[in-house]
């Protein structure tokens, strides 16, 4: 029997409404089973929809299931931080000092920073070059916009990272969907991030961008903790800023830090949308 559940729609990475990257939680979803959260997701149409369990680990504050519109992820980075956000408007409190997220990969650590804003550790991952014979594609992806190379990194999502000379370079990409498609299947990648270096007087030091293929049309992400968190492997050293979403009149802001050689993603959180979901 359908019953009332306490839901937030949230954006993450801004602190103004509407300019970062939306997210629905389902505050308490004990109870639902697989097909119903995918349903859910489904019809909520946002990129990512999460369900709030019970914890199976002593340890944690909650659990959380991720889903898209089309299946389940064992780890993404905004809905991380609009999930801890949402809980705490809520009024978790959490049991330690840091707030205690159980998922797909294990327990993710979230921090809660000055002024409001929320920032998770990078859980485990692997990283490997990209294969020399798929360069060609990638340049063919880029539409011929001259890339070095890239890596796959790993955390439960995979991200195939690319260097470009500059944020504009970054901006000016057009992807090719045909060769973008048939890149991230050879090279086991969920989607293609791109990130170049600002100016020294830009909005940021870095602007990333972050493209998928879904059903073979090209989609581009507003604001994207998982591929940050992957940027952030392979820029490891000290703290940065990146602005994203630029290209979909979003201004997402994401700070990145090093501490203890643990990578945390950081940002604000809003939330736009304060209800119950009949489910």
């Amino acid at each position: 029997m359908p019953q009332q559940r306490p839901f937030r729609q949230v954006d993450v990475f801004s602190t103004v409404p509407f300019l970062g990257n939306p997210l629905a939680v389902v505050l308490d979803a004990n109870g639902l089973d697989d097909a119903q959260m995918q349903a859910i997701a489904r019809w909520t149409g946002l990129s990512e929809t999460t369900f709030v369990l019970a914890p199976r680990d002593p340890a944690a504050d909650y659990r959380v299931r991720i889903f898209s519109p089309e299946t389940e992820f064992p780890f993404a980075g905004h809905p991380t931080l609009g999930t801890a956000h949402a809980l705490l408007d809520a009024g978790l409190q959490p049991k330690g000092a840091r707030i205690v997220q159980e998922c797909g990969v294990g327990l993710v650590q979230v921090e809660r920073r000055a002024g409001g804003g929320l920032a998770f550790q990078v859980p485990p991952c692997t990283t490997r070059a990209l294969a020399p014979a798929l360069l060609p594609l990638l340049q063919a992806a880029l539409d011929g916009a001259p890339a070095p190379s890239g890596s796959v990194v790993d955390m439960g999502i995979r991200w195939l990272c690319v260097p470009l000379a500059s944020a504009a370079a970054c901006l000016a990409v057009r992807a090719d969907i045909v060769a973008l498609t048939a890149l991230l299947s050879a090279s086991g990648a969920d989607g293609l991030a791109l990130y170049g270096p600002h100016d020294a007087d830009g909005p940021a030091d870095y602007e990333v961008r972050a493209l998928l293929s879904e059903h073979g049309a090209l989609v581009e992400d507003p604001v994207t903790g998982s591929a940050n968190a992957c940027i952030a492997q392979l820029l490891a050293g000290g703290d940065y800023t990146v602005r994203q979403g630029t290209c979909l009149q979003r201004d997402g802001r994401v700070s990145i830090s090093f501490r203890d050689g643990h990578a945390w993603i950081g940002g604000a959180c809003l939330s736009v949308i304060a209800g119950t979901i009949l489910a």
